[in-house]
């Protein structure tokens, strides 16, 4: 074989010249023998005339006017380089920044492309000349790895106090002595900082939910490897493969009965969310001492992960002891990404470090639109040609900082793709700080998308469909296009446009979004809804001072700051309240998932409920299922049982109105999108239900079902709509 292979801004250009025969074996080895990061998204082959080459070189990058090469994303440390970091007689023995071609530092370094070490942050170092020499060398391992460096030219470890003092000694030796203390270490990851304790120190665990003000979401925690996480988790095949992939996200696991970590990281919870090791570092940090360390996001609530070290000491000064660094600077924050494995498939809940910035492929090439996502949950997704990138997950766009960190990723993916849009897409909902972005700052025609039709086509872009399909779409609450406050609907459409064709009754949120932090206000709306006023005893109401209770119970009666909503969500809230297991929520969505962590999943009747035709709407009727709730409970029905008869009855009502649709439309495809549907109970029996009355049916895995999928649908849904002139 002669020719030559270059990258460039295209993706890798090959020109092979050999018989017909050894070409044809080449062509069908290309796509087999893959080095272990790469993946072919298109290959193209143009047949051109001998040259009489001879030879096979590598060429430099070349820089190219359609931009069209795909940013890598970060990836775990390799099992080679691990090898070499516990190696004494290595020249990187125990070297924190250890990489090579087939793993490390990606996206997050990225300044530009094509992706060459100019364009990252290693710039800064200079290889040395055993470094540019397995640079250069192509039967090397390290040939062109662009972060390659070692201890003598490479990044190094920093350890400082809170005020950016250096401390004394190792920096390693140092934090391991005062992880073991009980101390609170901020260490430097690949796409931001990380709060670290040991997962084993009930009062360490403790004192950092102080100090970050955390009252009950559970933290995160890294383990060495899965051995270790099986001496506190249930870890299954696909959980394993998932725990174990190159993106290594936190996947949440479920506890043992023999819980062998503090219960405080994640208390009257049974899941916990694990993650291995992904950087050189971590390994270091937990090659012995410790079972699991608690690796949360270096923040507070409601802000975006922090990334560079001025300002890591700055907002996180009052909770961290120490600050374990480098000199190697972050280009693009990356916060971890979240799954969990629903049947045998990965369902991302949060996409960032090690999938962002994978694109997700769209069925035609569309024009480029920005898609400037939702209030919560927040990401925002660009397209060029065939392909959406989506950023990383920014958050809840709710405090200058998170706007902040959005329209930063906007101009990040701007560059880095090279692509201007030509629209902005954004959600119908007027306070949303995406949809003021749009509307006030990015200067871009306006392609305002409803809430729900982007979580449906959201859905059937990342499946590649195009034409029609059922969705049902279950959250918490979007703008509708009428004005009103949606959450349980039916629709009908594709990637262009949509119908609404049934939803949940309308019941007041008392408070407005008070209603979703307190679950016993929403089992307040629907007992008076389901008892035209005349309240039933309900123990989740005796726990609220009376005071209060008359206070919004007048307020419901006179409807007064309780806007009418068809949300499911807070259904789930309602139902939660109703069997005792939360009427106060200390973060978005505990409710919902303490009732799915309560259900039994064998109590599969389902409850009473009603389901009417009103104004040419399927309208869902939940008072026959409160009333049914109440009269089972006092009975002595457990509130496990009713947890499983409650996702049993949604389950069904989704499969009734899926026949009546397709007795009318004739359609056969059902689209799963919405929050709720993170709800791995609710969506199997959904799915069991709908593919035992013979539909097709499509769920997320790739993007999440939440908001922060949402970008994806609205920038799908605008590129459809300029293509047709709409």
């Amino acid at each position: 074989m002669a020719g030559w292979v270059r990258n460039d801004t295209r993706g890798v250009t090959i020109e092979a010249e050999a018989d017909a025969s050894a070409l044809a074996a080449f062509l069908a080895v290309l796509p087999q023998e893959l080095p272990p990061l790469a993946s072919i998204s298109r290959l193209d082959v143009t047949p051109l005339a001998p040259s009489g080459a001879s030879g096979f070189v590598i060429l430099d990058s070349a820089a190219d006017v359609a931009r069209r090469a795909q940013i890598p994303a970060d990836a775990c440390v390799c099992s080679d380089c691990l090898r070499e970091l516990s190696d004494p007689a290595d020249r990187r023995f125990r070297y924190p920044f250890i990489n090579c071609t087939n793993c490390g530092p990606r996206f997050t370094i990225v300044t530009g492309i094509p992706y060459d070490r100019p364009q990252t942050t290693m710039a800064g170092f200079s290889m040395c000349p055993v470094c540019l020499a397995e640079y250069h060398d192509p039967a090397s391992r390290r040939f062109h790895a662009q972060p390659n460096a070692c201890p003598v030219c490479g990044p190094q470890l920093t350890l400082v106090d809170p005020h950016g003092a250096p401390l004394p000694g190792d920096p390693l030796g140092e934090s391991l002595r005062m992880l073991a203390q009980g101390a609170i270490v901020a260490v430097k990851g690949l796409g931001g900082y990380h709060l670290a304790v040991d997962a084993g120190n009930p009062a360490a665990v403790r004192e950092l939910r102080r100090r970050k003000r955390r009252d009950e979401k559970p933290f995160a925690v890294m383990a060495a490897d899965l051995e270790a996480v099986e001496q506190f988790a249930t870890v299954s095949p696909a959980e394993a493969r998932l725990l174990a992939g190159v993106e290594r996200p936190i996947v949440l696991l479920n506890k043992l009965a023999d819980f062998l970590l503090a219960e405080e990281v994640a208390p009257r919870n049974r899941v916990i969310g694990v993650m291995l090791p992904y950087t050189p570092l971590h390994h270091l940090l937990l090659e012995r001492d410790f079972l699991a360390l608690v690796m949360t996001s270096g923040n507070f609530a409601d802000e975006p992960i922090v990334f560079r070290d001025e300002e890591a000491r700055l907002r996180l000064k009052e909770v961290a002891d120490v600050f374990l660094g480098h000199n190697r600077p972050i280009h693009s924050r990356a916060d971890d990404s979240v799954a969990r494995v629903l049947g045998d498939r990965a369902l991302l809940l949060r996409r960032s470090r090690g999938f962002v910035p994978r694109a997700v492929a769209l069925a035609e090439e569309l024009p480029p639109v920005l898609a400037v996502g939702a209030e919560l949950k927040n990401t925002v997704c660009l397209l060029r040609g065939d392909r959406a990138f989506l950023g990383p997950h920014v958050g809840d766009l709710q405090n200058v900082e998170t706007y902040a960190a959005c329209t930063t990723a906007i101009g990040q993916l701007r560059d880095l793709l090279e692509t201007t849009p030509v629209a902005v897409a954004h959600d119908l909902h007027p306070d949303y700080l995406s949809t003021r972005y749009a509307l006030e700052v990015s200067g871009l025609p306006l392609i305002g998308v409803q809430h729900h039709h982007a979580h449906l086509a959201s859905c059937l872009a990342e499946h590649g469909v195009t034409s029609p399909a059922i969705g049902v779409i279950f959250d918490g609450l979007g703008y509708g296009s009428d004005g009103s406050l949606w959450g349980g609907e039916f629709l009908v459409g594709d990637l262009r446009s949509c119908e609404r064709v049934g939803h949940f009754r309308y019941v007041a949120l008392p408070g407005g979004d008070l209603a979703a932090r307190q679950p016993w206000r929403m089992a307040l709306s629907y007992l008076q809804d389901s008892y035209d006023g005349d309240l039933p005893e309900s123990a989740c109401l005796a726990e609220v001072p009376e005071d209060e209770l008359r206070l919004v119970h007048q307020a419901l009666a006179k409807g007064i700051n309780a806007p009418l909503a068809s949300s499911c969500g807070r259904l789930f809230d309602a139902v939660a309240a109703l069997l005792g297991v939360r009427t106060v929520a200390s973060f978005e969505g505990q409710a919902a998932m303490e009732l799915e962590m309560l259900a039994d999943p064998e109590a599969k009747a389902p409850l009473r409920f009603a389901l009417k035709l009103t104004d040419g709407q399927l309208v869902f009727d939940p008072r026959p299922l409160i009333r049914a709730l109440l009269e089972a409970r006092r009975r002595g029905v457990g509130a496990a049982e009713l947890s499983g008869r409650f996702h049993a009855t949604l389950a069904e009502l989704v499969r009734q109105v899926c026949l009546v649709v397709r007795a009318r439309r004739g359609l056969t495809t059902v689209a799963l999108s919405g929050g709720v549907f993170q709800n791995a109970l609710l969506t199997t029996l959904v799915r069991e239900r709908l593919q035992g009355a013979g539909f097709t049916v499509l769920s997320h895995s790739l993007v999440p079902p939440n908001d922060g999928g949402l970008s994806l649908g609205q920038a799908v849904v605008a590129g459809w709509r300029l293509r047709k002139g709409r």
